[in-house]
């Protein structure tokens, strides 16, 4: 595999998993939807709303990290090198 189809699929894995990270962001975050993610997943997994909400920010953190060291890193490391 030439280095440059590895570059442009990581810039295109980077790009769709940062557009899904900003999706569920501003969802959770600025209310656009927050109350009904939560009614839905209350039925299936009853806990208290401050609950649901430190959980829903735990896996957007850890979605983050996992971009950052699965796609950013090596995209930017196959620029360097390409």
């Amino acid at each position: 595999m030439e280095i440059e189809m590895l570059t442009r699929f990581f810039m295109w894995c980077t790009i769709v998993n940062l557009s899904l990270l900003l999706v569920s962001f501003s969802v959770v975050a600025f209310g656009f939807g927050g109350d009904a993610v939560y009614q839905i997943h209350s039925k299936w997994f009853p806990m208290p709303r401050d609950t649901f909400n430190a959980v829903i920010y735990l896996l957007i953190g850890m979605y983050k990290v996992c971009v950052f060291v699965f796609n950013i890193v090596p995209w930017i490391a196959l620029v360097i090198i390409g």
